[in-house]
């Protein structure tokens, strides 16, 4: 599988660490285009991540609209921007486009592909919600970075891991995950 992983200046850079790990750890994935908007990495820096680096990674510019990711042509699988902030939401409903995540995400979108979008935001206005209303009625997933306590998680990497197993699961992605028995 191509996998496109889109990191947003939402809160939860660990969500995306997580599913990048569990990314390039998976065999059925082959390639993880990466792109993060400009704050980002700044984000990720105040919370104390650090992003995984691996050969299966190809990290591309927000501002890179020549970049594989933005045609339909280049044939990626899937699309998670995780953490997505709502601005982001309001861009990719709206169709904008003007940046490589918006654009990967329309293209996500006309071709018909699976595009999952992982909310961090609360509380969320009604702007909001219509927005996600808009991308699920396109197609998209929309999962809010909402954690489970069913497996009972004893600290924070677990209970994120709740959030970024539906992810990797949504994908199609075989992996280990908590299972309601």
């Amino acid at each position: 599988m191509k996998i496109i992983v889109a990191v947003t200046a939402a809160s939860g850079a660990i969500y995306a660490r997580q599913l990048l790990e569990q990314l390039v750890a998976s065999p059925q994935v082959e390639n993880i285009a990466l792109i993060l908007s400009t704050n980002a990495e700044a984000v990720a820096e105040t919370e104390g991540v650090t992003l995984p680096e691996s050969g299966k990674i190809t990290r591309y510019a927000n501002d890179n609209l020549f970049a594989a990711p933005a045609s339909g042509s280049a044939r990626w699988d899937a699309m998670v921007i995780v953490p997505s902030s709502v601005g982001t939401v309001s861009r990719v409903a709206a169709g904008t486009s003007q940046t490589l995540i918006e654009r990967a995400a329309d293209v996500m979108l006309k071709e018909r592909r699976r595009l999952v979008i992982v909310v961090r935001e609360t509380p969320l206005s009604l702007i909001h919600l219509r927005n996600m209303t808009t991308l699920t009625e396109a197609g998209a997933i929309v999962l809010p970075a909402s954690p489970s306590f069913y497996s009972r998680p004893t600290d924070i990497e677990e209970l994120c891991s709740t959030v970024t197993e539906r992810i990797v699961s949504l994908l199609g992605i075989d992996a280990p995950h908590f299972e309601w028995q």
